[in-house]
């Protein structure tokens, strides 16, 4: 058995061991994990990972000395050992969990996500691969949305770098476009074991949220989704809970994965709720780390209130509205409202993929203002094919370096983050520091509305530092401070921006 002796906190510590080959040992033999220190004591399940080796992987919580055993009937011997686990470098807060309508890590520190979808980037060929990795290096976004199973669907037609399961693949017929295999159910020519998962596939995943990781990026891992040439979504119920226990014992261990169920569940037409709410109660009972859990919507909403959801993940269902409904949302399922799929910046001949910059980033103010967050997508309609939204790869678009300082904005919110608050004005939307009274922190955002001036009225005595902010053009600027009623001029243009903080003067 060979295993590291000293390990980070919320870092991920990793047993090998090699077990026995014959008969399936993806589902005849199992191996598991008990691990201890003076704070916690926790079991895993272990995992085969090809050529006669099995990993059990643990997440440790808390800076102490650990016990573990190790056993199952993958080998006749019990093993047993002890690490270190040091305090985090600088960067590692640990998971992320639910506060209220909010996020947070596990260290005290907020989190607010500010995400972005690209649904196989990490199936794509290695350079671009690296290239999506460069680019999210340069701090656009803290989560990314993307699928384990590979994705066939309009500007992905092309086949991924591994499949999660032994077998053969069907081939694509070109004279058949996507549309017709999505209306007319899988190509035959599929030969897999569904019994026997292909280990590189895993690996490459495992090895992107790592990557992830290092930049401070949440792995928002799609589990299942209906865009399918190759029957992985319309597998049998005991095949699916395989593959849902396989996903947890490899991936739950490290510290940046969140569970999405599912990408548009309402279109996998072979799964019910009944399937949905068993899939749940595996990931409750064989993750013990408790990961963020959501599953998504194409059109009809999932009961978001249900317990095991910890956050909203919401598509858009109407073609004007989105984040204008955040307030209702919250109010709805009362958990953090992830706006997860508001149309995406591009130019291409669908109607979800062809707003601009200036929509996608007033959606995004408007989200977050409201006590939300949102999500980015990019599709321009490119002559090498390579679409962010599915490949990942470079950004063309003007939303991303707005996000990037809508994310600043938002990490300077007092507390856990906004909630929207009453206006008087109908050309405004305000929001103000959550879970605080009268926190004297108040943004006044008016997208595609243009005063010139805001008159406003508090008491006198209270003085505000008033700053004005033009989201688009990237500039905050001091106007001074005020108290009482007064006016604060604007320039008379679109998605300004006017922030007040109450000066506490010693």
């Amino acid at each position: 058995m060979k295993y590291r002796k000293l390990v980070e906190r919320w870092c991920v510590f990793e047993a090998v061991l090699e077990g026995r080959e014959d008969k399936n040992p993806f589902v005849d033999y199992k191996v598991q994990g008990i691990f201890s220190s003076r704070s916690e004591k926790v079991m895993v399940n272990g995992f085969y990972d090809g050529s006669g080796i099995y990993i059990i992987r643990f997440m440790p919580s808390f800076a102490e000395e650990y016990h573990f055993s190790i056993f199952g009937t993958c080998s006749k011997q019990q093993y047993e050992g002890s690490f270190e686990v040091f305090e985090v470098k600088e960067g590692n807060h640990g998971p992320v969990r639910v506060r209220g309508y909010h996020f947070e890590y596990e260290d005290g520190t907020s989190y607010h996500p500010v995400g972005t979808t690209a649904y196989v980037w990490e199936l794509q060929e290695e350079s671009i691969q690296h290239q999506t990795l460069e680019t999210l290096a340069q701090g656009y976004f803290n989560k990314i949305r993307f699928c384990i199973f590979p994705k066939h669907y309009q500007y992905n037609l092309h086949d991924p770098i591994s499949y999660p399961y032994e077998g053969t693949p069907c081939k694509l017929n070109d004279e058949k476009t996507d549309d017709y295999y999505q209306l007319r159910g899988i190509q035959p020519g599929n030969d897999w074991d569904f019994t026997r998962f292909n280990p590189v596939h895993f690996q490459n995943i495992e090895k992107s949220i790592a990557a992830l990781g290092e930049l401070g990026i949440e792995a928002d891992l799609i589990l299942m989704h209906a865009y399918d040439r190759w029957g992985f979504s319309q597998m049998s119920p005991e095949q699916d809970d395989q593959y849902w226990r396989y996903v947890i014992a490899r991936f739950s261990a490290y510290r940046n994965v969140w569970w999405s169920f599912a990408n548009e569940y309402d279109l996998l037409k072979s799964k019910t709720v009944q399937d949905w709410e068993r899939y749940a109660q595996i990931v409750l009972e064989e993750d013990p780390y408790h990961h963020l859990r959501s599953i998504h919507n194409c059109v009809s909403m999932y009961d978001h209130s249900r317990p095991w959801i910890t956050h909203c993940s919401i598509q858009r269902i109407d073609v004007y509205k989105c984040a204008e409904y955040t307030d209702d949302y919250r109010k709805r399922y009362g958990k953090p409202v992830v706006l997860d799929e508001i149309a995406y910046e591009g130019n291409i001949d669908q109607g979800w993929g062809n707003i601009s910059g200036q929509e996608l980033v007033r959606r995004f103010w408007e989200a977050s203002v409201r006590g939300g967050y949102a999500t980015h997508g990019e599709t321009f309609d490119r002559s090498d094919g390579v679409l962010w939204w599915s490949h990942g790869g470079m950004l063309y678009g003007e939303s991303p370096e707005r996000i990037k300082f809508l994310k600043a904005i938002l990490d300077e919110t007092p507390g856990a983050g906004l909630r929207q608050k009453q206006s008087w004005f109908f050309d405004e939307v305000v929001g103000t520091a959550d879970e605080i009274g009268d926190s004297g922190y108040y943004i006044y955002y008016y997208g595609f509305n243009r005063p010139n001036r805001r008159k406003f009225y508090f008491q006198d005595g209270v003085t505000y530092k008033a700053e004005v902010i033009d989201t688009w053009n990237m500039t905050i600027t001091d106007v001074g401070e005020y108290s009482g009623i007064f006016t604060i001029q604007l320039p008379g243009r679109e998605y300004m921006a006017i922030r007040l903080w109450k000066v506490n003067r010693a």
